[in-house]
């Protein structure tokens, strides 16, 4: 009987006709009422009619008279009141708030590539002014909670950096994967080794940056073994796991002896070693003929004498003014780079009569020898334009065995008519040599010559890829023009194998923003 009696103690609710007494329930404890005048609390058993009316009889009998919306109005200014706590509440969200939006800034500033300084110096004014103008309200308070100097941006890229590559290792320390490796140079000579995972999640075929590493002795294949066994040491990641791996051609990487595969296979005896498809393109793009080989010489030659020096740069751009040119500026050609050998001889061949004329008066031995060599140059600007157009076939994230031997098969049988119109001298495939035809009949021998060498690049593509195994996506070629960006003349002390910059850029993986948070005593700005 006793607990009844309890139990409904208990059910007493506030209902809204306590109102017109000047009652409320607590903000504390909502089955308690409150007294709006003197804002004391009561205990749940005088949540009844009579004993409120008591309390506004007996303490405030000058407000008996008082209507419903009198104590409607003391109820909103009693809400609208600023509590000590609700103060601290609301300080604590927007610093979290704040700590939310400086997480996010600066995973766009180091997406974009961009230094860290920006956040402050750009970002931050915009969105004052954005504020001030747009939403009409004081920057000031908002301003101070979002930390975005120097220093801050720094940290919070190489937490978001740990985050994602804390769940990146979880995924591959459970999950058989492949790993592609390449090797490059630093402008200040330094060797960085370049590593991706790439393995199926979701039932489609994801590739990550595992890690950069400098090689800090030499690129030789056991110190690159070395780097990759601590790495997967390190992170608790099996060697085992590792089904395939692809490496470019180097002999410091496939050497039978003391290249990084023979350690590999000592460590994986199973694995399956392939050479990167894009790199055997690369290879067979190489194969020239004496001829063309010393041709491009001649236009690399060229190009140097007017990129490498200021003047001539600017000598040049003022001609290619004067002349109405369509471009102002040459294209350098670099070995490492595999579409250049294309865009350098299409951009040299556009500009051709002007880079004539710049040597004209300069340099006449040269400007004879290019007079001389003008159909070999539309040829190689035609020949590595079709070069590029299978280049990029075999690149991108959805690239895979089918997608890659049909682009191959593709070419080997477009070689062949090439070299069947080149011989009727049929020349509609090769754009810049057909024009040139039209101002002068290009000669039978130089067609034999071109002949010759489309042969040749057929039969050279053919022996390369009769193992085709692997096709290696554009990610490894993305990782070296992302670190060119991030090692800008602005940025060049940055140090991105220790700075997390270069996977947030590399990376679609989003990192744990709320988890990093949690992490974090909030401190707004000063």
């Amino acid at each position: 009987m006793a607990t009844q009696q309890q139990a409904k103690k208990k059910c007493k609710q506030y209902i809204m006709e306590y109102l017109k007494y000047g009652f409320v329930s607590a903000p504390q404890n909502q089955q308690q009422p409150m007294c709006l005048l003197c804002e004391k609390v009561f205990s749940n058993e005088a949540m009844r009619p009579s004993r409120l009316l008591e309390h506004l009889t007996k303490i405030h009998s000058d407000k008996v008279d008082k209507n419903i919306a009198y104590f409607q109005s003391l109820r909103e200014k009693f809400q609208k009141r600023k509590t000590i706590g609700n103060m601290f509440a609301s300080t604590s969200q927007q610093s979290t708030d704040g700590l939310r939006a400086s997480y996010n800034i600066s995973l766009l500033i180091a997406r974009s590539g961009k230094p860290h300084a920006i956040g402050e110096e750009l970002i931050l004014p915009a969105v004052r002014k954005v504020l001030h103008t747009v939403v009409h309200k004081s920057p000031d308070q908002i301003m101070k909670a979002i930390p975005l100097s120097d220093n801050s941006v720094q940290r919070r890229v190489d937490e978001m950096a740990e985050n994602i590559e804390e769940t990146l290792c979880n995924i591959l320390a459970a999950t058989e994967f492949s790993l592609h490796l390449d090797e490059f140079t630093l402008p200040g000579n330094e060797s960085l080794l370049l590593a991706y995972g790439c393995f199926v999640k979701d039932e489609k075929l994801v590739q990550k940056l595992l890690f950069a590493r400098q090689l800090k002795i030499d690129p030789k294949g056991e110190s690159v073994f070395n780097v990759v066994e601590n790495f997967f040491k390190e992170k608790n990641i099996p060697l085992s796991n590792i089904l395939a791996c692809a490496t470019d051609g180097a002999p410091s990487m496939i050497g039978r002896h003391r290249g990084f595969i023979s350690f590999l296979k000592k460590a994986v005896p199973g694995v399956l070693t392939v050479h990167c498809v894009i790199h055997k393109q690369h290879l067979v793009a190489k194969n020239l003929s004496g001829r063309l080989y010393k041709s491009m010489n001649t236009v690399i030659t060229a190009v140097n004498k007017i990129k490498a020096h200021s003047l001539n740069s600017r000598l040049f751009r003022q001609l290619c003014i004067d002349n109405d040119e369509e471009f102002e500026r040459l294209l350098l050609h670099t070995e490492v780079r595999w579409l250049s050998n294309g865009n350098c001889l299409k951009r040299f061949y556009s500009l051709f009569d002007t880079v004539v004329e710049f040597f004209q008066d300069s340099n006449t031995g040269l400007c004879d020898d290019l007079k001389n060599i003008k159909d070999d140059i539309a040829y190689l600007s035609d020949i590595f334009t079709k070069f590029n157009e299978v280049n990029l076939e075999l690149q991108g994230n959805d690239v895979n065995l089918i997608k890659v031997k049909s682009a191959i098969s593709t070419f080997l049988s477009k070689c062949k008519l090439f070299k069947r119109n080149l011989a009727r001298h049929e020349l509609y495939q090769f754009p810049s040599l057909c024009e040139l035809d039209k101002e002068k009949s290009i000669s039978d021998d130089d067609l034999q010559v071109y002949c010759a060498h489309v042969e040749e690049l057929q039969r050279d593509m053919s022996e390369r890829f009769q193992d085709l195994l692997f096709a290696k996506n554009t990610r490894l070629e993305r990782g070296f023009s992302a670190v060119a960006l991030l090692l800008s003349k602005q940025r060049n002390r940055l140090r991105i194998t220790e700075r997390g910059d270069l996977r947030l850029l590399l990376s679609e993986l989003q990192p744990d923003v709320e988890k990093l948070i949690s992490l974090h005593q909030v401190q707004p700005s000063h």
